[in-house]
């Protein structure tokens, strides 16, 4: 049957379960008398539609609360085990993999360190080393948790790198940092990872999955236009815009910031990642005379080297002189980022510029006041006077629950119903839930 519109009766419903899924578990328990103006539904169209959800078990009753002379309400809440989401982070220092209930707690979680001794450990991105790392965590994550996997909406990556989709192979990544020239990542982890067919992967860009989740659940809510920066190894960022509601990943970390200078990993000149990602960094204070930690990972390193230039930071930094190169290091690393921020301001004129990432975490604590002065010297005054320039609120894992949140997106643009006709689901669909919720 189709209405005038042009949806059919069937799209109708599933908006409206849609509708009372995404309320009920972005705003918490609610009662059926104030879902209907919340929804813009019917009281009918209410009742029947969480008389479905609790039916098949996805919705549940969360106590009660006192109503205007008349009996008390029940509220109504998403049950959180009723499905889970798998989120993974493709890291530049590890592979972190974790197991979700709905309300997005962790059940289980695996990291695999990656680590190797080629030129800028490239070959720690051994695609083949990858994937085993994917197939063996989605595998200990699970049977950790012993959950079935019928109940299971999803894997969501977030990779470092351009995601585009192929015919026949699905999620390809361009990673030209890290080495990975269209790799067919999906279809490579369907013929590993041991899991049913019909269960959907959803791959995208880790910056954009930080994005969605400072956006949905962090710093970003109740933003109608947001930058969200990760800063790890290298930096990428995610813009949420009207337009681009659902985010949109950036390549910023490869805006030029200095002709002809520094060689970037990406193999170009003057990057802005030749001079802020943390791997730059310490490669700036080893060539400027500094002593960077042998043999240690890139997170232990940096905080070595921060350390060393706030040693007032340090358990045992009381008196301690700091090391002038490092610090002066550190200096110029502020302003290039508050010139690459700058830059953001005036292409896009966001109200919030979020930082995130292990390394924007571990820096913007100590100098993020620095990087905004620069930021809204080098900008145009106007977007600069309007922009709030902050740290993201969902720590190092913000990425994985990113990850996490495509699956969920799936799931509320189906109306709360798992994949139902193979093992592919539209990006425009998922999407598309992304969107409507950014606009809220």
């Amino acid at each position: 049957m189709e209405v005038r519109s042009g949806r059919t009766v069937r799209d109708l419903r599933r908006e409206n379960r849609a509708a009372v899924l995404q309320r009920l578990y972005f705003d918490g328990p609610s009662s059926r008398f104030a879902l209907g103006p919340a929804t813009g539904l019917s009281s009918g169209s209410v009742s029947n539609v969480v008389a479905e959800l609790v039916a098949e078990g996805l919705v549940e009753e969360a106590g009660s609360i006192d109503s205007a002379g008349g009996r008390p309400r029940t509220l109504l809440r998403v049950r959180p085990d009723s499905h889970y989401m798998i989120g993974i982070d493709i890291g530049e220092t590890r592979v972190r993999i974790e197991l979700l209930d709905l309300t997005l707690t962790e059940l289980a979680r695996v990291e695999k360190p990656l680590a190797g001794d080629g030129p800028r450990r490239v070959d720690r991105y051994d695609v083949g080393v990858v994937v085993e790392h994917l197939r063996t965590g989605v595998a200990e994550v699970l049977d950790r948790s012993r959950i079935a996997t019928d109940r299971l909406l999803g894997v969501g990556i977030g990779v470092p790198g351009i995601v585009a989709e192929a015919p026949g192979e699905g999620a390809v990544v361009h990673g030209q940092t890290i080495g990975w020239n269209a790799v067919p990542l999906e279809r490579l982890l369907r013929e590993s990872v041991r899991l049913p067919e019909d269960v959907p992967y959803y791959i995208d860009n880790g910056a954009r999955t930080l994005g969605q989740a400072e956006m949905w659940f962090g710093a970003g809510r109740g933003a109608r236009s947001a930058v969200v920066v990760l800063f790890g190894s290298g930096v990428g960022a995610c813009v949420v815009t009207d337009d681009l509601g659902q985010g949109r990943a950036v390549e910023w970390g490869h805006l030029t910031v200095r002709v002809r200078g520094r060689r970037c990993r990406c193999g170009a000149l003057g990057c802005l990642e030749a001079y802020a990602g943390a791997e730059a960094l310490l490669e700036r204070w080893r060539e400027a005379g500094g002593r960077p930690l042998a043999d240690a990972d890139e997170e232990t390193a940096l905080t070595a080297m921060l350390t060393a230039a706030y040693p007032e930071d340090g358990a045992d930094g009381a008196g301690a002189e700091p090391d002038a190169t490092a610090l002066a290091v550190l200096e110029e690393t502020a302003e290039y980022l508050g010139a690459g921020f700058s830059d953001l301001i005036n292409l896009f004129q966001p109200e919030r510029i979020l930082v995130g990432g292990w390394a924007g975490l571990q820096l913007g604590a100590r100098f993020l006041d620095s990087v905004r002065a620069y930021a809204t010297s080098y900008a145009l005054d106007h977007p600069a006077a309007h922009v709030r320039i902050g740290l993201g609120m969902l720590g190092p894992d913000a990425v994985t629950v990113g990850a996490a949140a495509l699956p969920l997106a799936g799931f509320f643009a189906r109306g709360g119903r798992q994949v139902e006709a193979g093992p592919r689901e539209t990006a425009p669909a998922w999407r598309t839930a992304l969107r409507g919720r950014a606009a809220q």
